[in-house]
């Protein structure tokens, strides 16, 4: 079922985030704990990625995966971190969902 491939690939985006924000915490795999969960959360990513490839193309899921990844962990950054996002780092974030919105509505690519 296709609804199941998409559920595959949020939990991998959620995963791959959870695993970029304790890699800033590992502090260069220093610390035991936050690079344990690095290990963890990628190894499930890259596997919800493979459970989701299963019914989704390639181009279509690394788009979404990229796409949602960048703008959860810009967020991640921003309410997490305390990091700034500037006006062009803004734009280039919109330009990048633009660009998934646009594969997934109007490429042949996107067809299942």
């Amino acid at each position: 079922m296709l609804a199941t491939h998409y559920i595959w690939l949020g939990a991998a985006i959620v995963s791959e985030v959870a695993g970029s924000a304790f890699l800033a915490r590992s502090e260069q795999f220093s610390r035991l704990v936050p690079t344990a969960l690095v290990v963890i959360f990628y190894g499930f990513a890259f596997y919800g990625l493979g459970q989701a490839l299963k019914g989704l193309p390639l181009a279509i899921a690394y788009a979404i995966w990229g796409g949602l990844g960048i703008v959860l962990t810009a967020l991640l950054g921003v309410l997490a971190f305390k990091q700034r996002l500037d006006f062009p780092a803004i734009i280039g974030i919109v330009l990048i969902v633009t660009g998934v919105i646009v594969m997934n509505l109007f490429s042949k690519t996107a067809s299942h």
